[in-house]
């Protein structure tokens, strides 16, 4: 019998469709990942090389004026991608990987992004994530819907019935057949993934293909569920299809404009504006106020003191400071709606598997917003230890010839994950089981 179902599932064209699609939008989607990665990857190397020679040019320039100097030199900090992220791109092909900062205000220089073909990020990316997300449901559904009303319509079922034979171990076999199915290509484009794109077989890996079935198992146990009710094919098909519309489209539209609303960023043109206003009033500021504020903030350089004619760097790079300092009241506050949207958005994603399937594969590949975040704010304390190394040096007026510039290259950010592994795949096993279970009774009822 279950040879007889395997011949007959794998004769209908829909199988064959389904396989062609899927392997086919698979390795686009590969291909996508890996044209995304070479990129970062090429402009990360590049980073390394470029600051090398941007030093070179920049000393040979002003080697006699150290102050001069750091308002040219840039110094880069990079926040890694991994092979992973060409599985689940999420947020990185909008934020940047490279920090490129001078010793001046940081707050402008924070938030510049990559330059991108503003075409290519409105149309988005087809990822492996994106595939499982969308796409792998709407075949499972359509290897679905029919499983057991085409049996009713056909007249077979009150047969197979008659016969004697077990109802609920002949539609477990069908259902079995499509499940191996479905996660066989799944695994396949797992692998050319892994070989593709040089993914090495470590516990994040592991996770996101655990976290992919899981999610492959929850929309399995939804088309079960709703084919027990024993309604018509036309009827399953429609509800499954607008089950898929609820869960993939129409809730993390509706979540994300609740989250929108709820933390406004209001604090994002408010912080540009008192940035800007900080740093370019003090032009016209007493300069002993700059830099009383400038020795509040750090006592260690109060024997500096102002000379009384012509240009000071002193004042110059205190007049830099008070641009961030102005505006770290919104610059906190900006970075604290940020988060708390995220934590929102992960708290309601725990009732839509989608939602948390999206956020879980993000964070494991460290594409999540959470994770750049953690870089700006690594990137500050990067830019801090800059300044607190170069102050002495120009306000001593050293020159460029007293660094050694052989010690200053690119900086490699190390991330670091909280995020709980148990915490994240319970609410989607929950959901899927309690989904199977009700499909059984209603199973051993008919």
């Amino acid at each position: 019998m279950y040879s007889l179902l395997i011949k007959h599932f794998f004769k209908s064209k829909i199988v064959v469709l389904a396989f062609g699609i899927l392997m086919v939008l698979g390795f686009l989607s590969i291909g996508t990942g890996k044209q995304f990665l070479t990129q970062k990857q090429e402009v990360i190397a590049k980073a390394k090389i470029e600051q090398k020679k941007h030093i070179k040019i920049q000393t040979n320039l002003h080697k006699n004026d150290l102050g001069l100097l750091l308002y040219y030199l840039k110094f880069s900090y990079i926040n890694p991608v991994s092979s992973l992220a060409g599985i689940s791109i999420g947020q990185s092909d909008l934020n940047s990987h490279i920090q490129n900062v001078t010793i001046l205000n940081l707050e402008g220089q924070k938030y510049n992004t990559d330059l991108v073909n503003p075409m290519r990020l409105l149309v988005g990316n087809l990822d492996i994530s994106f595939l499982i997300i969308f796409l792998f449901p709407l075949i499972i559904i359509a290897l679905n819907f029919n499983i057991l009303s085409e049996e009713i319509e056909k007249g077979t079922w009150k047969m197979i019935t008659i016969q004697g034979k077990s109802s609920f171990n002949f539609l477990l076999k069908k259902f079995s057949i499509r499940i191996g199915f479905v996660f066989i290509i799944l695994g396949l484009l797992f692998l050319f993934a892994k070989i593709i794109l040089e993914i090495s077989f470590s516990v994040n890996f592991l996770k996101i293909i655990i976290i992919s079935y899981l999610y492959i198992s929850f929309w399995f146990a939804i088309c079960f569920f709703v084919i027990m009710f024993r309604k018509s094919s036309n009827t399953n098909a429609i509800v499954l299809l607008c089950s898929w519309l609820l869960l993939v489209v129409f809730l993390p539209v509706l979540a994300n404009n609740y989250i929108t609303n709820k933390y406004p960023v209001d604090e994002a043109f408010t912080m540009t504006i008192k940035q800007r206003d900080g740093y370019h009033k003090k032009w016209d500021t007493d300069k002993k106020e700059t830099l009383d504020k400038f020795y509040a903030h750090y006592p260690q350089f109060s024997d500096y003191k102002l000379q009384e004619k012509g240009f000071s760097w002193l004042w110059y790079y205190a007049m830099q400071q008070m641009g961030d300092d102005e505006s770290k009241k919104e610059s906190n506050s900006l970075r604290e709606k940020i988060l708390k949207r995220e934590k929102l958005s992960k708290q309601i994603a725990q009732f839509f598997p989608p939602m948390q399937t999206q956020l879980v594969m993000n964070d494991i590949a460290g594409t999540s917003l959470t994770n750049h975040i953690s870089f700006l704010n690594a990137t500050t304390e990067f830019h801090e230890k800059l300044r607190l190394e170069f102050y002495p040096k120009i306000f001593d007026e050293n020159s460029a010839n007293s660094v050694n510039w052989n010690n200053f290259t690119p900086e490699i950010y190390k991330k670091n994950s909280s995020t709980s592994w148990v915490k994240n795949i319970l609410p989607i096993t929950i959901i899927t089981f309690l989904l199977l279970l009700f499909g059984i009774i209603k199973l051993r009822k008919i």
